[in-house]
């Protein structure tokens, strides 16, 4: 008898392709497309992309001669994805929402759905792949980067744990994009040539300040620069040379600048510290500057915006981080490290960066991560994750 595998379709290429992969293989598929957010109220457009996709969804599944059913999850979705990222943002926090929709959304509520229709297994289409191994007598599941470096989606799956991997399936994970969209066209996919889904997670065609606006009061503040040679800058660099011990030196490699309004020059108003984050450059609307200014911090208790000029402005550059010991995820579970050791990685700090070369130390309080080279744009609330080589085995939300 055929494993049955429940495919998120969600109207897009990639999942339709996962879709008609698995039945080639002689599972027994059956479509799910998740309604996660139909709040016509914040999304800001007359589009509906959600009824859009449901019917390209459908299209699809009839083509395929696959059954097609529709599930709701939007209460699950508000709770555990909006709030979460309403409640970040206004505490001055970058979070991602595709991470999060991943961890409670497709890979919690939805497999709970799937496995009530009797499924074995759960697809998406996300790029990236899952491979197991013996270990002791008991079965690993490693999650791996997909094949195509330019989609590797492996970055948004970095909270799942061994129970969820054990139920996904990744089909399109070994193919590179255009490969996909062929195969698409080779089938006669209705989505061959739909462009992909930009904007928040599952609610829609409309630009991320835009929709924190509907939640999110604005409330008028001060933007100061801050100047390259700043003596702040230089007495954090000396704190960390000057560092006694190891301890001391993760603490200072970590630590964002400690910003006050005296250090910088006053260079406008903004209309809400929570609706920015490090490393933005566009919605100041403050010019005459040389190079363009980028926000190095922010501060909503004072509801403070500093910027600093230009992309290599050193305020924005950070060597190191740290992930409280709640926050501390790992996906391999028999490579957690213990207090006092020290592990030399792969990171990435958001989708699509290169991977770079990471020292993670384990202390008691958490995790330090320092980079051989300083990052850009360190905020509060993302996630980190890293690797060994292709293999994602464990992320961070960042303190």
């Amino acid at each position: 008898m055929s494993k049955r595998v429940v495919v998120g379709l969600s109207g897009g290429v990639d999942s339709s392709v996962a879709a008609y992969l698995l039945k080639e293989q002689g599972y027994e598929v059956i479509g799910l497309f998740m309604k996660n957010w139909h709040d016509e109220s914040v999304t800001l457009s007359d589009e509906c992309p959600w009824l859009e996709d449901s019917n390209d969804a459908l299209i699809v599944a009839q083509k395929l001669g696959i059954p097609f059913q529709t599930i709701d999850l939007s209460e699950e979705y508000k709770k555990q994805v909006v709030d979460y990222m309403f409640s970040e943002y206004e505490s001055g926090r970058t979070p991602n929402p595709d991470v999060l929709c991943n961890r409670e959304i497709k890979f919690d509520a939805f497999l709970k759905a799937a496995l009530s229709l009797g499924a074995d297994y759960v697809a998406t289409g996300h790029y990236c792949r899952k491979a197991e191994e013996t270990i002791d007598g008991k079965t690993v599941y490693k999650l791996l980067a997909g094949k195509d470096d330019n989609k590797d989606q492996s970055y948004f799956l970095c909270q799942l744990t061994q129970e969820q991997l054990a139920k996904a399936l990744f089909p399109v994970g070994d193919l590179e994009k255009p490969k996909v969209r062929e195969i698409a066209a080779e089938q006669e996919l209705i989505t061959a040539d739909k462009k992909d889904s930009q904007g928040i997670c599952f609610v829609g065609k409309v630009k991320l300040p835009d929709f924190l606006q509907q939640q999110l009061k604005p409330k008028t503040g001060k933007v100061y620069e801050i100047p390259v040679d700043a003596p702040v800058i230089e007495k954090q660099a000396n704190d960390a040379a000057e560092a006694k011990d190891e301890n001391e030196w993760l603490k200072c490699v970590s630590k964002p600048l400690p910003l006050t309004p005296e250090m910088g020059i006053l260079k406008g108003e903004h209309r809400g510290a929570h609706f920015h984050t490090i490393g933005q450059r566009k919605g100041l609307n403050i010019g005459g500057t040389p190079k363009p200014l980028f926000v190095i911090a922010t501060d909503v208790k004072t509801n403070t915006i500093y910027t600093g000029q230009g992309g290599d402005h050193p305020g924005l550059l950070r060597r190191g981080l740290f992930i409280a010991q709640k926050d501390v995820h790992w996906v391999r579970e028999d490579l957690r490290m213990n207090v006092g050791e020290k592990r030399k990685l792969l990171g990435r700090i958001r989708y699509r960066e290169p991977l770079s070369e990471v020292t993670l130390y384990q202390k008691a309080e958490g995790m330090y991560l320092v980079f051989d080279e300083a990052k850009k744009g360190i905020a509060a609330g993302q996630f980190a994750a890293w690797y060994a080589e292709d293999e994602l085995i464990g992320s961070g939300v960042i303190a």
